[in-house]
């Protein structure tokens, strides 16, 4: 029986091990994604075997999904296999009390007026920007700096941003704001006021003009937001808004 015992509890080691690493897998898809296979290997020092055989329990329980991305600028060659959050992903992430949100608001329009909802989100995003200002702040004037500071207070909120540098030191630099995960997605998928009203305190908290390129509510596979830096800063709180949204992004990982 000890020997049955023995054998039993070494086998939940791996099993346990597994698990993890999945989770592992999980947690950077979601950091990273849209990435490849070899990139997640790179990332989490695991091979590459280890990587596609979790790749693959995680697709086939339909919480990661395939995402093409031609390799080169004009389109040529096949494309590459990068991996994301699916839908069923994003939805699993801690969003179960969003229907009531989205029953709430909509009696809200029903009973008010479409305004009220507006008026409820700006308020939602400007207490984020209350909360978010002093972190970017600390960075100083440089809008570059701000961005990095800026993804720093979304990922604190579960929204898990990242800023990356494009066009180098040129007078099209910029800053790609990015979020790989929205906790309010259904509710921004619903009312479009959400987004409106993030792209705002954006532009507020770093004085510049924004753009926002993708959203996750409207079927990206990451929120990206373009920052110029290339051209001296509006005065800060001066930063205004380049609408209307589209789905062209110009994130290395979300071009078409």
């Amino acid at each position: 029986m000890r020997e049955l015992a023995a054998l039993q509890e070494s086998a939940s080691v791996p099993r346990e091990s597994d698990e993890r690493t999945r989770d592992r897998v999980l947690n950077t898809v979601l950091e990273h994604g849209p990435v490849s296979a070899a990139q997640l290997g790179k990332i989490l020092k695991i091979t590459p075997a280890a990587v596609r055989r979790h790749l693959d329990t995680l697709a086939a329980k339909g919480v990661i999904e395939v995402k093409l991305v031609r390799g080169s600028a004009n389109g040529a060659g096949r494309p590459a296999r990068r991996y994301v959050l699916s839908k069923r992903g994003q939805s699993g992430l801690g969003n179960d009390y969003l229907d009531i949100a989205i029953t709430a608001l909509n009696k809200l329009a029903e009973t008010s007026s479409q305004d009220s909802v507006t008026e409820f989100a700006r308020e939602r995003f400007e207490q984020m920007e209350t909360r978010f200002r002093p972190a970017v702040e600390a960075a100083g004037p440089d809008v570059a700096q701000r961005a990095k500071a800026l993804a720093d207070a979304l990922t604190s909120e579960g929204f898990v941003g990242s800023s990356n540098s494009v066009l180098g030191n040129t007078p099209l630099a910029a800053e790609q704001l990015c979020q790989g995960h929205c906790p309010i997605q259904d509710l921004a998928a619903e009312f479009g006021e959400f987004c409106d009203a993030e792209t705002e305190m954006f532009a507020r908290l770093l004085g510049v003009d924004v753009r926002r390129l993708s959203t996750l509510a409207s079927g990206g596979h990451v929120c990206t937001t373009h920052i110029p830096t290339g051209r001296n800063p509006a005065p800060s709180g001066a930063g205004r808004i380049l609408l209307p949204v589209t789905q062209i992004s110009n994130h290395p990982e979300e071009r078409p």
